[in-house]
């Protein structure tokens, strides 16, 4: 197997997918390739054709969450009540790249924006039925969910995180009252009962809407078991403050639940955005905006 040292995202372009794409599969050879705009970090996206899309890791990290996919996502598919990504060819190393790739059927719709959502009630129960559905899966045998286990856990990473943002005065950051709400998080009820099936990386760039309705999730790299609270992201991400009732009743969380959600989504934020503030417009956009949502959901 082909191994690589390089340090940070690997370099993938429109020319390295076609050399790919026509090794692995002849029968798409020629099909055109363009890079799709995107605010991920640790996978490359290219439309080919009209109707697939080829998906590379950026990074050694994000080669694992391709054969989860792959695994994983078939059997899910019939259990949810929107579309998921339908792996249609498993790429290899080859041409210098290091790691599995993937190519998708073709997904349609665009991401939400917070803050600029024209109807949110419908798309919060849109979320809500999502998540209702995922918990309900038994499929036996899920791994971990990344970032799934107990609250504590991501304890020393955001407080690394609130210090850097001390560091940083011009970002605006209440570094006591977001220390608080972590703080509140950890004395929160745990949940009783086995972990359950998460998505756990409910983030707006990997949703799909038409009309404002959810069509599509993407981006299984995370999914598996664990804390129910995982996937509440939507709540403080996306939704304003109506509609996050919507959700939150739809899905009836109680107090413990929706602390530890808040406190997960806003660790999330709080670790996003001294890393991307300077490298990543969109990811360090919608950290600030949860950072405001959490804030303002406890006052």
């Amino acid at each position: 197997m082909i191994t690589s040292a390089r340090p940070g995202p690997y370099p993938v372009d429109e020319d390295l997918v076609r050399r790919l794409v026509a090794g692995r599969f002849p029968r798409w050879a020629g099909l055109a390739v363009e890079r799709f705009p995107s605010g991920g970090t640790v996978n490359a996206m290219f439309r080919l054709g009209d109707g697939m899309a080829v998906r590379l890791p950026l990074t050694r990290g994000g080669a694992g969450d391709v054969a989860r996919e792959r695994e994983w996502l078939p059997r899910l598919a019939p259990r949810l009540p929107v579309a998921v990504p339908e792996v249609l060819g498993a790429g290899e190393p080859a041409e210098g790249y290091p790691w599995p790739w993937s190519v998708y059927r073709w997904l349609a719709g665009e991401n939400p924006e917070a803050g600029a959502l024209e109807d949110p009630v419908p798309l919060a129960r849109d979320l809500a039925a999502f998540v209702a559905a995922m918990r309900g899966v038994s499929l036996p045998g899920a791994p971990p969910a990344h970032r799934g286990g107990p609250v504590a856990s991501l304890g020393a990473e955001t407080r690394a995180a609130i210090g850097a943002l001390r560091g940083i005065p011009e970002e605006g950051v209440d570094c006591d009252a977001v220390t608080a709400v972590w703080e509140d998080a950890l004395r929160a009820p745990g949940r009783d009962g086995p972990p359950v099936w998460l998505h756990a990386d409910l983030m707006p760039g990997n949703l799909l809407v038409d009309g404002g309705r959810l069509t599509a999730v993407i981006d299984f790299g995370c999914a598996g078991a664990g804390d129910p609270s995982c996937d509440l992201f939507p709540a403080w991400n996306l939704l304003p403050a109506g509609a996050r009732e919507v959700f939150r009743e739809a899905l009836g969380v109680d107090d413990g639940a929706w602390r530890r959600g808040r406190a997960r989504t806003l660790s999330q934020a709080l670790i996003a955005l001294p890393h991307y503030r300077n490298t990543n417009p969109a990811m360090a956009r919608n950290a600030r905006h949860v950072i405001r949502a959490v804030l303002d959901d406890t006052h």
